[in-house]
C-alpha cells in the first residue's frame, strides 16, 4: 500500500470493545499511533450518554462520532455538537403504543432487529423521513441521510483530514458506510461475513487485539508486541504504508 494516512477511525462494540469494555491492547497501541503523528477517532452507534458511562477515557480519542453519525464530540475541548435533530416524538409515542422497547439518545432510537419491519411500517404511516440501519441483532432509527460516513466526514473535515487519508476499522453492517468512504477499510477477524468481504484488509485477530495488531504491525511497522514498544521515531502528520 502506497497511501498516506492521518486518521485511524474505529468502531466501538465488536471492534475495539468486547462486552462494552475496551481491550487492554488497544489504548497503548493508539497512544503510540498518536505519538507517531496520527489522529484517532471513535465512530460508534452508541448513544452519547451511554458511551460516556461505558468508556470513561474518551480523551484517548481526538474526535468521537456517536449515535451512528448524528453526534460529534471533541474530548480535548469538550465541544459537543448534534448533526441531526432529536428523535421524533410521534415515533416514540407509536413505539410505546405498540409495546416495543426502545432507547433514545440525542438523535438515535435503538430497537431490536426483530422489530425492524414494524418500525418501518410506523415510519411510513407517520410520513417521517427516517432510515433504519442494522447492527447485528439491533436496529437504529435515524434521520434519513445520517450514517457513520456522514458523521466521520464532518469529523475528518474539522481536523483538516480528507477521507482518503482515513483508515476505518469495523465489524458490523452499520460500519460499511464509513469503511467504504475511507481510504482503507479494515475488518477485525470477528466481523460479519459481509464486512469481511467488503474490507480491503482483514485483521489477523478479533476485536481490540486485531485493531492493536493492525496498528502496530501494519501502520507503525513495529514489532508484533501489542504495546508497540519498538516504535519508530515520531514523524510528521502522515504515516505511509
Amino acid at each position: 500500500m502506497n497511501v498516506s494516512f492521518r486518521l485511524i477511525a474505529c468502531d466501538y462494540d465488536g471492534t475495539i470493545a468486547t462486552d462494552g469494555a475496551i481491550s487492554p491492547a488497544v489504548e497503548p497501541a493508539m497512544a503510540r499511533a498518536r505519538q507517531a503523528g496520527l489522529s484517532i477517532g471513535l465512530v460508534t452507534g452508541r448513544e452519547f450518554g451511554d458511551l460516556r458511562k461505558v468508556c470513561p477515557h474518551l480523551d484517548m480519542f481526538d474526535v468521537v462520532v456517536a449515535e451512528n453519525g448524528a453526534v460529534i464530540y471533541y474530548p480535548g475541548t469538550g465541544v459537543l455538537a448534534d448533526l441531526a435533530p432529536p428523535p421524533a416524538p410521534e415515533f416514540l409515542v407509536e413505539l410505546r403504543r405498540n409495546g416495543i422497547r426502545f432507547s433514545a439518545g440525542r438523535a438515535i432510537v435503538g430497537i431490536s432487529r426483530a422489530h425492524e419491519g414494524v418500525a418501518r411500517s410506523m415510519i411510513s404511516k407517520l410520513g417521517l423521513q427516517l432510515d433504519i440501519l442494522l447492527n447485528r441483532d439491533s436496529a437504529m432509527v435515524l434521520p434519513a441521510g445520517v450514517d457513520k460516513a456522514t458523521g466521520l466526514e464532518h469529523a475528518a473535515s474539522s481536523l483538516g483530514i480528507r477521507m482518503s487519508e482515513v483508515v476505518a476499522i469495523g465489524d458490523a453492517e452499520n460500519d460499511l458506510a464509513f469503511m467504504e468512504a475511507s481510504g482503507l477499510s479494515v475488518a477485525v477477524s470477528n466481523a460479519i461475513d459481509l464486512v469481511r468481504a467488503a474490507a480491503d484488509v482483514v485483521a489477523d485477530a478479533p476485536n481490540g487485539e486485531g485493531v492493536a495488531r493492525f496498528i502496530c504491525q501494519l501502520l507503525l511497522r513495529s514489532n508484533p508486541d501489542y504495546a508497540c514498544e519498538d516504535r519508530p521515531e515520531a514523524q510528521d502528520t502522515v504515516v505511509t504504508c
